[in-house]
Formats: structure tokens, C-alpha cells, sequence
């Protein structure tokens, strides 16, 4: 069967560099970081003491009041990220195309704001006092479900849980939806809002979270003097569409989607198998489905968390996959600059890789002072460069050894 083509057409963005796609773009082509104190919290009560937080956000802009109650913040995100990506890429969803229009929307751990405030009401006031807007405010898909009835689009409605991986898979599996003949337009990316009480306690009972507390050093990817990742929130959401139909209507492509790889470790709950294997073989897989060889891809978003074990491991499955070609590739994590949003991470990093493609510019790794000796890559370390970037790969690993990989290239008719 002939594998239709599938461009990228339009783009939105909530995250801690700014509450759209081209404020987010300029702040990290400047090299400006996103994390500043722990505010949503105590930061006395925690071992670490910084994020990547949204600021001065008003949901109001996209939905009203009443509406806005029954989400979650991360359902918030998603709706506003939608919301633009579809002004963005001028489509018009009506009668005569929304059932082939749909959304894909993966979150990571979901509504878990709203699951705290629920159980302190159900534990102090008890079951009456638990909004009836609890369970569609909590679950990770409703971010796509609430997506879907604020725009019209009524096709495939599905939401990727793999925790980091989450919006890479979720991008990844609307690209073959639209690949195979199932919708023509794809609203797809990911959304998060973990800065809560219990998720920030998690991770840093699991020594996930850096402990540092200057704000400017604390995420630094690929730095031998990294001590885990920044949490961060917001959202990345991607227009997808048939090319056909893209040209029909007249739309502006940012580039085009031609490859996804996805596969699992089966190793550990939380650390990469060792090497990275389980990432190699996702970007094996992503090349290969582009029909492309490894010496075509340019530059690579990696997933690039400031953990000890992920960055050596991405490093040494970059170096598997791409051999000596590996010493000339471009790697950069916008991580340094975003903080790690989660399940929102894949959404966003794939706008930052569409946007190095059309502008032929490669994101920075910002805090890159003195390299891992393990890490030994091009790592654009500290200011973006020019450069020509035709084919790039976006990265993302999560908990549960969930890998998955997606490939962008550039435009030609």
C-alpha cells in the first residue's frame, strides 16, 4: 500500500520560555532558560528547590470560567497549545471534514493536581464534598477529549501513555494514523502540569531531580557536574496532515514527518538499559521507516535530561546507530532551557526540531561548561549556530523503558 506523506503545517506552545510557539522559539535560539525558584510550592519541604513553571498563563483567553473549572491545569495547556496550532496552520474544522480531522494528545501522569486537592476534600470533608468533575478531570486522556470538543474535530480521539515519552509516542502514532489512510489532519503533541505536592515528592524520593538550587546551572545536560533533571509543565502540540490535503487548502508546511520508531527496554522500571540499546534500536527503527541511511539525519533533539545515566546512555546509542557519522551529527537537549516537562516534552521538542529545520538553525545546550568525558558529542554547547539541517531526529526515553523517536525532514514537492 502507498504510504501517504504527512507534513507539519502548524504549531503551538505553553512553556516556561513563553506562552506560545514564537516567544518559546526566540527565548531558546537566545539561549534564556525557563526554571526559576519552586513557587507552586514550599521548596523548604523539598530537596530541590527549582523549576520550570508557566507564568502569568490566563485560560480565560481560550475557554470561559465555567469551562475552565472542570480541567485540570494540564487539560488547560493542551487546550490553549490546540488551540493555537489550528489558528496557526489556518484550518478550518467544519461539518464537511471533522470526522477526519482528530486529536492525539499524550500526558504522563495527568490530572494529578486535581487527584490531591480531591483526596484532601474526600479526607477532611468527606465523599459528598469530592467534585463530580473529579474523574474526567483526572484522567490523562482528557486533555485530547476536551481538545476535541473546544475545536470540532471528531476523528480518531486518543491519548500515548508512556510517561516521558509520551508526546513523541502520541505524535508518532497520529503520523501513521494519517500515514495509512485513517484521518487527514492530526491535532497531536503532549501536555503536562506535575509541579503538585505528591509528583515533586516522588521524584525526588527517587533522587530524580536535581538539587541544585541556582536556577541558571541546575539543568545542564551532558555536564559532567549534572545532578538530575528540572521538572517543568506546559504543553507542545503539532498539526499533522495528508499532504493532499495540506496542498488542497493551501497550507503553510513547516516540513515534513516521515519516520517513528518505538520500542521497549524490558530492563527497569526507571533506568535505560544499559548503553542505551533500547533508544538505539527506536532510532534504527525511525530511520528506516524515512527510507533514509544514518548519514542523512544532521542534527538530533535528544532527550537530554542532565541525569547521569541518560545522557552517557543516549550518547553510547547515538554512537551504535550512527557510527562515525555520529562525530559530525549536531545533538543538542532544549531541556537545558525548558526544564523536562514530561509526557509535554516530545510536543515541544518536536516544534523546537521543525523550527530548526525551517530556519536552519540548531537550538542550543545551554550550561554545558565542563563535558562528561563520556559525552563526547557536538552538543551546540551554550549558543545556537547555523547550519544546514535537511533530516533531524527528536528523542524521548520515559519510565517503564518506553523509547520513541520521530523524524523530521525538510519540505520538497
Amino acid at each position: 500500500m502507498m504510504k501517504r506523506r504527512v507534513v507539519v503545517t502548524g504549531i503551538g506552545a505553553v512553556t516556561p520560555l513563553g506562552n506560545d510557539a514564537k516567544t518559546t522559539w526566540e527565548n531558546i535560539l537566545e539561549g534564556k532558560s525557563g526554571i526559576g525558584p519552586l513557587t507552586r510550592l514550599n521548596a523548604d519541604e523539598y530537596s530541590a528547590k527549582v523549576a520550570a513553571e508557566i507564568k502569568e498563563f490566563n485560560i480565560e483567553e481560550y475557554v470561559d470560567r465555567k469551562e475552565a473549572r472542570k480541567m485540570d491545569r494540564f487539560t488547560h495547556y493542551a487546550v490553549a497549545a490546540s488551540t493555537m496550532a489550528v489558528k496557526d496552520a489556518n484550518l478550518e474544522i467544519n461539518e464537511t471534514n471533522a470526522d477526519r480531522i482528530g486529536v492525539w494528545i499524550g500526558s504522563g501522569i495527568g490530572g494529578m493536581e486535581t487527584f490531591e486537592n480531591q483526596h484532601e476534600n474526600f479526607l477532611n470533608r468527606g465523599y459528598k464534598r469530592v467534585s463530580p468533575f473529579f474523574v474526567p478531570m483526572m484522567i490523562p486522556d482528557m486533555a485530547s477529549g476536551q481538545v476535541s470538543i473546544a475545536l470540532g474535530a471528531k476523528g480518531i480521539n486518543s491519548c500515548t501513555v508512556t510517561a516521558c515519552a509520551s508526546g513523541t509516542n502520541s505524535i508518532g502514532d497520529a503520523f501513521k494514523a494519517i500515514q495509512r489512510g485513517d484521518a487527514d489532519a492530526m491535532i497531536t503533541g503532549g501536555a503536562e502540569a506535575p509541579i503538585t505536592k505528591m509528583a515533586v515528592a516522588g521524584f525526588c524520593a527517587n533522587t530524580a531531580l536535581s538539587t541544585n538550587p541556582d536556577p541558571n546551572t541546575a539543568s545542564r545536560p551532558f555536564d559532567v557536574n549534572r545532578d538530575g533533571f528540572v521538572i517543568g509543565e506546559g504543553a507542545g502540540i503539532i498539526i499533522l496532515e495528508d499532504l493532499e490535503f495540506a496542498r488542497k487548502r493551501g497550507a503553510t508546511i513547516y516540513c515534513e514527518i516521515v519516520g517513528y520508531g518505538s520500542t521497549g527496554d524490558a530492563y527497569h522500571i526507571t533506568s535505560p538499559a544499559p548503553g542505551g540499546e533500547g533508544g538505539a534500536r527506536a532510532m534504527k527503527q525511525a530511520v528506516s521507516d524515512a527510507d533514509l541511511q544514518p548519514e542523512d539525519i544532521q542534527y538530533i533533539n535528544a532527550h537530554g535530561t542532565s541525569t547521569a545515566y541518560n545522557d552517557k546512555y543516549e550518547t553510547m546509542a547515538i554512537k551504535e546507530v550512527f557510527g562515525e557519522h555520529a562525530n559530525k551529527l549536531a545533538v543538542s537537549s532544549t531541556k537545558s532551557m525548558t526544564g523536562h516537562l514530561l509526557g509535554a516534552a516530545g510536543g515541544v521538542e518536536a516544534i523546537f526540531t521543525a523550527l530548526a529545520i525551517r530556519d536552519q538553525i540548531l537550538p542550543p545546550t545551554i550550561n554545558l561548561e565542563n563535558a562528561d568525558p563520556d559525552c563526547d558529542l557536538d552538543y551546540v554547547a551554550n549558543t545556537a549556530r547555523k547550519a544546514e539541517v535537511t533530516a533531524a531526529l527528536s528523542n524521548s526515553l520515559g519510565f517503564g523503558g518506553h523509547n520513541a523517536t520521530i523524524v523530521l525532514k525538510k519540505y520538497e514537492e
